[in-house]
């Protein structure tokens, strides 16, 4: 199964988490099976059609409710030899209910069946006794059968190695497989220690190509909502003056704005008249609205961008006060949202949203810091 996500839930004012994948489920009027999604939770809930959970999934599939496989569909010819084949063991609906417990564990950020299973694999490495052997088994039969040729993340060998490790000297792997010799298991375990060299290699590598990245986590995201104030704005309006409307007058390119907004539209204008029409405009919003109404500059696709960034930084360096409010959101992501910008400049929850006035105070931000800490 393929496993999608992120999708969720809120009960009770808390999200929930899920991941989703396809099954095939049986119609209860004509018994014919159709694709659906069935959707797994952090908290044990399923939904497909309607909502249950793991013991009325094992009951769904049990009855044939819900297939993972396509029903109907061609079964692959049995493989003469175990060892030879480079195909799983088929999906079952006792094998496809194991992954969905092991997604819930993942959902939840606990260890699933297959990172149990490299925790035995430490464990043998370390100390490859016969108890260890015993534990790394049970660990390694825990994985969902069809997942177990991916437990080891090499689609060389798949879980080959394992095997291998699993069968007594003398014995043949998967009965048809190569006997096995002391040197095959001597060989595994060299498998695994270049590994793990490997991956501290890789590890170190990585700790110097990201030795900037910060070493506690970021603010939280901060969502700048549009906002309206019919009786003109608050002696204190706050965060708001982070806001394209709000009437902080700029210097930019030899003119004067009544706000970032003014600017904008006036200089998008292809007209002359058009342009001091919109840059006096009573406010932000009459002047988004004469802006979008005149015929726009043949040339502003490719300036629009770097003239709202001028006006951005034009109206924090000029206003101190205002600096020290966008200073104060620190390092966080703003999401600037609304409904009367266009969705290339705020955040919406669709691809469609590309947010670039809140990337932009990002950027405008980070060059007010390095005004303060930096030598001139």
């Amino acid at each position: 199964m393929t496993w999608r996500g992120p999708t969720y839930r809120t009960v009770d004012g808390q999200r929930i988490d899920g991941a989703w994948c396809h099954v095939w489920q049986r119609s209860p009027w004509n018994d014919r099976y159709y694709l659906d999604d069935l959707v797994v939770f952090a908290d044990g809930a399923v939904r497909c059609e309607k909502r249950t959970d793991l013991r009325g999934l094992a009951k769904l599939l049990a009855s044939g409710r819900i297939a993972v496989t396509e029903p109907g569909a061609a079964k692959l010819p049995d493989e003469r030899s175990k060892w030879a084949s480079r195909s799983g063991e088929p999906v079952t609906p006792e094998g496809f209910l194991l992954e969905v417990v092991d997604k819930v564990e993942e959902l939840n950020g606990r260890p699933t069946t297959g990172q149990r299973c490299w925790d035995a694999i430490g464990r043998f490495q370390q100390d490859p006794s016969e108890p260890n052997r015993v534990l790394l088994r049970e660990a390694y039969l825990a994985v969902p059968p069809h997942l177990r040729i991916y437990v080891l993340g090499d689609m060389d060998r798949q879980d080959r190695p394992l095997r291998i490790l699993l069968t007594a000297v003398g014995a043949a792997v998967d009965g048809g497989g190569p006997v096995v010799t002391s040197e095959m298991h001597a060989d595994v375990l060299d498998y695994f220690n270049r590994g793990d060299e490997g991956v501290a290699r890789e590890e170190e590598h990585r700790a110097v190509r990201h030795a900037d990245d910060p070493v506690t986590a970021g603010q939280a995201a901060f969502i700048s909502p549009e906002t309206f104030y019919p009786r003109g704005w608050p002696d204190v309006p706050g965060l708001f003056v982070l806001r394209n409307e709000f009437p902080a007058p700029v210097v930019f390119a030899g003119e004067n704005y009544p706000s970032v907004l003014h600017g904008y539209w006036a200089l998008s204008a292809a007209d002359a008249a058009d342009h001091d029409r919109i840059r006096d405009a009573p406010s932000g919003r009459e002047a988004h609205d004469r802006g979008g109404r005149a015929e726009r500059r043949a040339d502003w696709p490719r300036m629009r961008l770097a003239v709202m960034g001028g006006l951005l930084e034009a109206k924090f360096t000029q206003h101190p006060d205002l600096a020290e409010v966008l200073l104060s959101t620190g390092d966080s992501v703003i999401s600037y949202t609304g409904l009367s910008d266009s969705p290339f400049w705020r955040d919406v929850p669709d691809s469609r949203g590309r947010n670039w006035v809140g990337r932009l105070l990002e950027l405008t931000r980070s060059g007010l810091v390095a005004r303060q800490v930096l030598p001139s």
